[in-house]
């Protein structure tokens, strides 16, 4: 009799399980805030995402250059991605989180950014027209309540002179 009941367990979670994966599938990208903007990254870009370890501060860098993390062993350079548009510090407590957006690339570079707000699907967004003067900046999407995303393309934003100059002048 416990034999039955553990295959009917296995096949519910085995069933569970499956449903979860194409949910998954249709959710292809990862919201996430940093400042008052709302963004979107593609889930094949986003590499992870986890509380902010501690920081260790970099001497005569620019302030959105937070720092240095130690990610399992593997030194992360720590861009504040608020900061770097233009608005207040991102405190690293809280709802924090790190995305290490470089992983993927080879790119030790993690994203501080104010918060996760989970899995979305592209069908949630329409397009949303208009200039945007960030070449990182994929795409600019609206969802249903009319709130503004931007997509994020991680390879541009890694990539872009702005982002590599983290040095004081």
């Amino acid at each position: 009799m416990a034999r039955r009941s553990s295959l009917r367990e296995f096949q519910e979670r085995l069933a569970r399980r499956l449903a979860e994966a194409r949910t998954a599938d249709r959710r292809g990208l990862l919201g996430f805030q940093a400042g008052s903007e709302n963004w979107l990254i593609d889930l094949a870009e986003a590499g992870e995402i986890l509380p902010p370890p501690p920081l260790a501060t970099v001497p005569l860098t620019r302030p959105w250059y937070r720092g240095v993390a130690n990610v399992r062993g593997t030194l992360y350079s720590v861009v504040d991605l608020a900061q770097f548009h233009g608005e207040p510090p991102t405190p690293a407590s809280g709802r924090a989180r790190l995305l290490l957006a470089g992983t993927r690339l080879g790119i030790h570079c993690a994203l501080l950014v104010t918060g996760s707000v989970g899995l979305r699907s592209a069908d949630d967004f329409e397009a949303d027209p208009g200039d945007e003067a960030r070449p990182w900046v994929a795409r600019r999407l609206r969802d249903a309540q009319g709130h503004p995303w931007r997509q994020l393309d991680a390879a541009r934003l890694l990539a872009s002179p702005h982002i590599l100059d983290a040095g004081l002048e």
